[in-house]
């Protein structure tokens, strides 16, 4: 980190390798979708150029997932609201074998994923990044820029809205 901040470009490059996959499903589970790797791109340059302003003793994921989670945040402004998850599975779907133990994860998860787009903004930015990203509730604060104790609040307030959507989806089967 320091090479990068002393203007090392190679040293930023293996930052952008290190963290592009990382961000692109930041952007993408944010609402960015199709645009995801613009936003990537946008924010990566906004880092590169913020360089000066970041804390050395700071850890560069939460600041740079901040700054990817600002650009999906401004890729919105001006639209209108777009779903979450905008899943492409098209192909999968005409071929589904309600036998295959496999099939019934997939549709499980796509039921997860459809059920954490239907909650509010603020709620499914807080699930997203603590468990589809898999970042701690502290990492979670400082990406969106928000107390840990609003992380565990909207948490709590969206899986208990949550549980009875999955519920459901359990009984189904």
């Amino acid at each position: 980190m320091a090479r990068a901040i002393a203007g090392d470009q190679a040293a930023y490059g293996e930052l952008v390798a290190r963290y592009t996959a990382l961000a692109h499903r930041t952007a993408y589970l944010l609402g960015a979708g199709a645009d995801a790797g613009d936003v990537v791109q946008e924010a990566f340059v906004k880092a590169y150029r913020k360089l000066g302003t970041f804390r050395e003793d700071a850890d560069f994921k939460p600041w740079l997932l901040k700054i990817v989670a600002n650009e999906t945040k401004n890729l919105h402004r001006g639209r209108r609201r777009r779903n979450l998850m905008e899943l492409k599975i098209g192909a999968m779907t005409e071929t589904v074998d309600h036998d295959d133990p496999g099939t019934l994860v997939d549709d499980s998860r796509t039921k997860l994923l459809e059920a954490v787009g239907s909650l509010p903004e603020h709620d499914r930015q807080v699930v997203t990044c603590r468990y589809l990203l898999d970042l701690s509730e502290a990492e979670t604060a400082q990406t969106l820029n928000i107390a840990k104790g609003t992380v565990k609040s909207r948490l709590s307030r969206a899986l208990a809205k949550l549980r009875p959507m999955m519920e459901e989806v359990a009984h189904d089967r």
